[in-house]
């Protein structure tokens, strides 16, 4: 197993430990939650530079990695709700963007296509990682910032279904 892949199955391992810290109500939870989200976070950025930059592009990197971050992004934003910091809608909002695409790259994959990450998708990943941090701090302005991300979400998920379209109907 390479180093990207590694580093994708480290996140996976890291988050039931960051779950547990975020609603655990110890003394500095959040601040401690806020850092190994950051370290999960860094490993996302790292896998996939590592794998794109030493050509260790793999099948299991190309799962692991979505995966990854699908669970990281849905525990996070459970925590948020459990603490008392979001409601419920903007996490349903961006969950299910996130299925429809991944339902998407599913259905492309079907046909021997591959729809990479582009980059409004990437930026919805870091301002999502960013909105995440706000909130565990309680910034004000924190929600507003979710809110905001939310829509850069939903306009990149119609995004990769109009540059996409034809994977649907072919």
């Amino acid at each position: 197993m390479n180093l990207p892949n590694k580093l994708s199955l480290l996140r996976i391992i890291l988050i039931p430990l960051l779950v547990y810290v975020l609603l655990s109500g110890l003394p500095y939870s959040r601040f401690i939650g806020i850092a190994i989200f950051v370290i999960v976070a860094l490993t996302d950025y790292f896998d996939g530079y590592i794998a794109r930059k030493l050509d260790q592009v793999t099948k299991l990197g190309m799962f692991l990695d979505p995966l990854a971050d699908k669970l990281l992004l849905i525990s996070v934003m459970l925590c948020l709700v459990e603490l008392d910091l979001i409601s419920t809608i903007p996490v349903m909002i961006v969950v299910i963007r996130d299925f429809a695409v991944t339902g998407l790259r599913l259905s492309a994959a079907s046909s021997g296509r591959i729809i990479a990450a582009d980059r409004l998708g990437k930026y919805k990943a870091a301002l999502l990682d960013v909105a995440v941090v706000l909130l565990l701090l309680e910034v004000p302005g924190s929600v507003t910032f979710l809110w905001i991300t939310v829509l850069i979400s939903v306009v990149s998920g119609i995004s990769y279904f109009e540059q996409n379209w034809k994977v649907l109907n072919g």
